[in-house]
């Protein structure tokens, strides 16, 4: 009998194909072979099974599976299915570099439960730009909550046993765009053994369409998460901290329509910060830097 692979690589996917094909070409081509590969796929209208058949690959599954809008609800029933001691996560649309599984799998042998890299992220103009998180210390369940996310859903590998005793990801509407961020928490809750790899290892492609609605859905679950975890996180903290995590969500939100040249909205949510936070010399900077670029003339 064959002994399971000890990394499991869970996959949603919808009408993504030719990302897929190219997702799926970096996983073969780790240098780590110990894995299988399950694509959740929600009942894509595309070539998708075909795409997945192609690679003729006996450790590539692929499930048909009805999410109804919840990614975190595919990745749940790759959760599910997963049997391997690790498991990474992999939209469809991302690439990992060759040697993510090898150097993320070597520390979680030596005692880790989560591992995170660096990675490009890349708009959809090819441009990138080099991200990192953790570290350690900024990833505790406190600093989780309130000091923001620092840890990226295609650039992780946790141990498995670790996440069904959270039961994975949390599904409520009011979380989509934020579910990752909710689980990293929970995990935080039970384990603080986060490790950081500052090395790039993957690529993270972003789709910039209707780009303010989305940063508008993304603050309103942020400030759905922080209603969840304040409550359940009462013994330690103040309205102070608080309202100071609540203005930095809106402070990210304002930055995020800052970088797309959002001015007035982005003015918008920063004065929303000021208003709950109004000590923050950075806010008043970026303010500033907002005004200029909603007077500065337009070039033709």
């Amino acid at each position: 009998m064959n002994n399971p692979p000890l990394v499991s690589i869970v996959i949603p996917t919808y009408n993504h194909a030719p990302m897929l094909q190219r997702a799926l070409a970096t996983v073969v081509e780790q240098t780590y072979q110990n894995w299988n590969a399950i694509v959740v796929n929600n009942f894509s209208t595309d070539n998708t099974l075909e795409v997945v058949a192609a690679f003729n690959d006996s450790r590539i599954q692929c499930v048909n599976f009805r999410n109804h809008g919840v990614i975190g609800a595919s990745r749940n029933e790759g959760i599910a299915l997963a049997t391997g001691q690790y498991l990474a996560f992999l939209d469809s649309d991302d690439t990992w570099f060759p040697t993510k599984l090898e150097k993320c799998v070597e520390i979680l042998e030596s005692g880790s439960d989560l591992v995170c890299h660096a990675e490009y992220w890349i708009d959809e103009s090819g441009k990138s730009r080099l991200v990192a998180y953790g570290p350690s210390e900024a990833a505790t369940h406190h600093n989780l909550i309130y000091k923001g996310n620092r840890i990226s859903t295609s650039a992780t590998v946790v141990r498995t046993a670790l996440l069904k005793e959270v039961h994975g990801f949390d599904v409520a509407p009011e979380l989509i765009s934020t579910e990752d961020y909710d689980l990293w928490i929970r995990l935080a809750a039970k384990s603080n053994k986060f490790a950081f790899i500052s090395e790039p290892l993957g690529e993270y492609h972003r789709h910039d369409k209707n780009v303010s609605a989305n940063i508008e859905k993304h603050l309103t679950a942020e400030l759905a998460l922080l209603e969840k975890h304040f409550s359940a996180n009462t013994r330690f903290e103040n309205i102070i901290a608080r309202r100071r995590r609540k203005a930095l969500a809106y402070y990210g939100a304002g930055r995020s329509l800052h970088r797309t040249r959002k001015h007035f909205l982005a003015l918008q949510k920063y004065s929303h910060s000021l208003v709950i936070w109004p000590i923050s010399l950075r806010l008043y900077a970026a303010v500033m830097l907002s005004l200029i670029g909603f007077f500065k003339p337009k070039s033709k």
